[in-house]
């Protein structure tokens, strides 16, 4: 059975966490600070924090914000649950938006409508590696955290930024403006040498969340990294930093891991894009379409998500026949945990959160393998 998902491990990624299991230096320590300077380099941030859960990041970014309790806190009803729950724990209100069915982003015109109903800032959560509309969103002035765990690697060229709207946020935290496009990997044999001047995922918000879990674009195993783009926000977040107790910190085995994955970046993402083009060519003989991307430039590729013409447990058992297992993409959604309460008003991601399945789609996928999905990708019913 080819599974939907697998982690890209490799010599260089078990070297590295065999060498911290040697040592014996498995807590937080000198890899998480090494971890730290890695993703500083990569994400174009003035500063961040390796923790060791997504939802201690959201936690912290949203201390940082120095929201009146109470507040409403605006979330993709495609985010994970996580979210949701951390938003109720710390004493504000979740708002659900709905979001684009050709994209599964949230548009302004969600925000907009988000901030009429009482919503004080917006975790944007970058569903399937695709990128929304920053301009639009904030030029409505709006404190936005970020959540690039599926879209890390990303940017917007720019060609496509404006000198007002997508820097509007960007005034405030003075994000870098550099070669974007590959340039995470100097160890990345297949990366791509292109290099696209851009502004890079991460650095629209005023923070940001990279999720580091086994099904995260990077992953370390767990935790995540919390990043400020300006230096006038790292302070801020800076100083909550050194009153987190070292229980809440990523510890050296996973930053070893998380390390490697980073500087491999760019060598995975090629091939994920090679396989993507191959898949999505695949699609375009069938009846299920996929999703509105600029998959060539600024979109990261993290799996293979498909909108189904029919219902899932179809697609599923004929997929199973051939042995390959396919998920639906929103199966830990807010959306699918509380589709009773907020299905009537979120009724775009409602449907994706039934339709989207997410289909095998990493570097380790050998010729036969991809040769196979591509066949059910045709023949899908």
């Amino acid at each position: 059975m080819i599974q939907t998902f697998s982690s890209t491990i490799r010599r260089k990624e078990m070297d590295a966490v065999l060498t911290c299991m040697v040592d014996e230096k498995i807590g937080p320590g000198e890899l998480n600070a090494r971890l730290i300077q890695t993703a500083k380099e990569f994400f174009s941030c003035a500063g961040a924090v390796a923790l060791r859960t997504p939802a201690a990041a959201l936690k912290y970014a949203l201390k940082a914000l120095s929201l009146e309790a109470g507040s409403g806190v605006m979330l993709s009803a495609l985010a994970p649950f996580w979210q949701f729950l951390t938003v109720e724990e710390l004493g504000y209100k979740p708002i659900l938006l709905d979001v684009q069915p050709e994209s599964a982003q949230v548009s302004a015109e969600a925000v907009s409508e988000g901030i009429q109903k009482g919503g004080r800032a917006l975790v944007l959560r970058e569903s399937l590696g695709i990128l929304p509309d920053f301009e639009g969103i904030l030029a409505l002035g709006i404190p936005v955290i970020e959540d690039i765990s599926q879209s890390a690697g990303g940017f917007v060229p720019l060609t496509e930024l404006s000198a007002s709207g997508a820097e509007g946020q960007s005034a405030q935290n003075a994000a870098a403006q550099k070669p974007a496009a590959n340039e995470g990997s100097q160890e990345g044999d297949g990366a791509s040498k292109a290099e696209v001047a851009g502004k890079k995922a991460g650095t629209f918000g005023i923070y940001t969340i990279c999720s580091l879990e086994e099904r995260d674009t990077i992953t370390a195993g767990g935790g995540a990294l919390l990043m400020a783009a300006g230096r006038r926000d790292w302070p801020v977040l800076k100083s909550l930093a050194e009153g987190i107790s070292s229980i809440e910190m990523l510890p050296d085995i996973n930053a070893a891991l998380a390390t490697v994955q980073i500087k491999e970046f760019s060598r995975n993402e090629a091939r994920r894009k090679e396989l993507f083009a191959l898949y999505n060519r695949s699609i375009m003989a069938g009846k299920n379409k996929g999703f509105v991307r600029d998959v060539e430039l600024n979109s990261t590729v993290w799996a293979f998500p498909l909108s189904l013409n029919g219902g899932f447990k179809d697609a599923k058992a004929y997929a199973q026949k051939k042995d390959i297992e396919i998920r639906l993409a929103f199966e830990d959604s807010i959306i699918a945990a509380k589709a009773e309460e907020f299905g009537a008003e979120c009724k775009n991601a409602k449907a994706l959160s039934l339709r989207t399945a997410v289909f095998p789609l990493y570097p380790r996928l050998g010729r036969t393998q991809i040769e196979k999905i591509s066949k059910v990708l045709v023949t899908l019913p």
